[in-house]
């Protein structure tokens, strides 16, 4: 029974102390409150469980707090799989929700599984998920002065391993920051964000970067193959440095190994195996 989750990366981690304790602070809580859930539901409830704290707290780019686009709006997107069922769903570009994770859980049991835009809005409002306005005044305030230094390449995820040897894996994202509007990332795709039985990986970056990879769908491939975790991680990690790629992951195998990396060195990430540790 393991799990791991990611708060992305964030350029001011390096060098503002007090914001990168802080992300470390709610990592921790998060993490330890996602292993206790864990305890007493599968995987799969757990990513939801653990995404959507991330997504509540406005340290991070998702949910609460997310980036807002060229036009002025805040459009999020996330995306769930099972490993067990190796069922995907997501919602891309989805306004005025809450919790994102929560809709594209709604949608995993049916047989239109991806919905984007006023489609995946309309579908919340019919499953009972109320209007949300997710911007803070720090974001509103990064808007209206245009200030491109402080874009956060932000993604949350989450990836848990349970006692029933079940993987899954979650990811949000409120986005770059000033995108043109409507810009798919690659966290409510396969590239982004995959599992089946033998691992589940969560990435964080630059979305066209991953999706230009095929970054957790490779992994878990290459793991499905034979490949120990590690090293699928790192080979497919280092071919992303034939476009100078920008990307960090989580991941999981069925046998309990972990693995985290990224290609950047502020990622802020915990893991939970008895033993909480939190890093970035």
């Amino acid at each position: 029974m393991k799990l791991i989750i990611h708060g992305g990366f964030f350029s001011e981690s390096g060098t503002n102390q007090e914001v990168k304790k802080a992300k470390q602070e709610a990592l921790a809580t998060i993490a330890e409150a996602g292993y206790t859930f864990l305890k007493t539901h599968t995987a799969l409830q757990t990513a939801v469980f653990a995404v959507s704290l991330l997504e509540d707290c406005d340290l991070f780019n998702a949910g609460l707090g997310s980036q807002i686009q060229s036009d002025g709006k805040i459009r999020l997107s996330a995306a769930l799989m099972d490993g067990k069922t190796e069922r995907f769903a997501g919602v891309i570009n989805i306004e005025d929700v809450k919790n994102p994770i929560q809709v594209a859980e709604k949608l995993l049991p049916l047989q239109d599984r991806v919905l984007s835009g006023t489609g995946a809005k309309d579908f919340a409002r019919e499953h009972d998920f109320p209007y949300f306005n997710p911007q803070t005044p720090q974001r509103k305030m990064e808007y209206e002065q245009k200030l491109q230094n402080s874009v956060r390449l932000g993604t949350v995820g989450c990836v848990a391993l349970d006692d029933y040897g079940n993987l899954a894996a979650a990811t949000s994202t409120g986005g770059k920051g000033f995108e043109i509007p409507c810009r798919v990332s690659d966290s409510a795709t396969v590239a982004g964000n995959y599992a089946n039985n033998f691992a589940a990986v969560s990435c964080t970056g630059v979305g066209e970067d991953i999706v230009s990879s095929a970054l957790a769908a490779k992994i878990v491939t290459r793991v499905t193959d034979g490949f120990k975790l590690n090293d699928a991680c790192e080979k497919t990690l280092n071919e992303l440095s034939t476009y100078d790629g920008f990307a960090g992951i989580i991941g999981i195998k069925s046998t309990g190994e972990i693995y985290h990396a990224d290609t950047h060195p502020y990622m802020v990430w915990a893991s939970y195996d008895e033993v909480l540790e939190v890093f970035s």
